[in-house]
């Protein structure tokens, strides 16, 4: 994984502008980089950023990610110019190379850090993150009822588990605008940072699990908190103990026993490459 091409910097535009690239060791970030358009999606934004995420997450060197948005704002929704005409497209023609849920079957850990506007199809991107830190700026709308659209990709699944269903009905119909506190105070975000740089508080949160946390217990958690939300009890438990056998059998707990009995930091394997085919 590399730095923007230094086409950038001589302005001229390419496809690989659209999100920006930087590793802070162990932690990749994720810059969403359309500042004119508040980080407005579009396909060819949504091409590079599941392209790099497929990239990071089979690349051993890379522990966890943070996403976040250039300029003022973590991602305003869908271009509103690419939906002027979307009533005269095709079936085929909404299709996209990877499902829109992409960043969920990532296995390495997804930590949003949100700035300004979150709305839409940019909210459903940072409830796709596995945690999310935001500033006072950050604002959030579902949008989609006052845009003639529906509940889209998934937000009527997650949004309930996070705030509850009443709340997720209330943000859902009304498309109102929630701040930063009410966010922070009803679960859309896990970290209201108000002191420093909310980049900066989310890699450092990122950069702790890379140095403490095992990639395979992580991966194996996400999963498991995936396949969990549609089980009884008794499944979920006889899945967990089925897992548990099978870290015992594993180096990770060996190592993560070892490492703290010892007290250094543990030395953890990455995982093996991902399945993710190419776009």
């Amino acid at each position: 994984m590399t730095d923007a091409p230094a086409a950038a910097t001589r302005g001229v535009a390419t496809t690989d502008d659209l999100v920006l690239t930087e590793r802070r060791g162990p932690v990749a970030l994720l810059t969403l980089n359309r500042p004119a358009k508040l980080n407005a999606w579009s396909n060819a934004l949504e091409d590079r950023y599941f392209d790099l995420l497929a990239e990071v997450d089979d690349d051993p060197q890379v522990r966890a990610v943070v996403v976040t948005g250039a300029g003022r704002g973590f991602c305003s929704g869908a271009d509103l110019d690419d939906l002027r005409h979307v009533a005269d497209a095709s079936d085929d023609d909404l299709m996209r190379p990877r499902p829109r849920d992409f960043p969920l079957r990532v296995r390495t850990p997804l930590v949003a850090a949100i700035r300004g506007p979150v709305a839409g199809l940019g909210l459903v991107e940072a409830l796709y993150c596995d945690v999310r830190f935001g500033d006072p700026t950050a604002r959030f709308t579902t949008a989609f009822a006052r845009r003639g659209l529906i509940a889209e990709y998934g937000i009527s699944w997650l949004l309930p588990r996070l705030v509850g269903h009443s709340r997720a009905t209330d943000l859902l119909l009304s498309s109102r605008m929630v701040d930063a506190d009410e966010a922070h105070r009803i679960g859309l975000l896990d970290h209201l940072v108000t002191t420093g740089d909310v980049v900066d508080a989310a890699v450092a949160y990122a950069t702790d699990l890379a140095a403490h946390c095992s990639p395979r217990s992580m991966a194996t958690i996400k999963q498991q908190l995936r396949d969990d939300a549609d089980r009884s009890y008794p499944d979920a438990l006889a899945a967990a103990d089925r897992l548990m056998r099978e870290a015992f059998r594993g180096p990770d707990v060996a190592e993560g026993v070892a490492s703290h009995l010892e007290r250094r930091a543990p030395a953890f394997a990455a995982l093996p490459g991902s399945a993710h085919a190419p776009a």
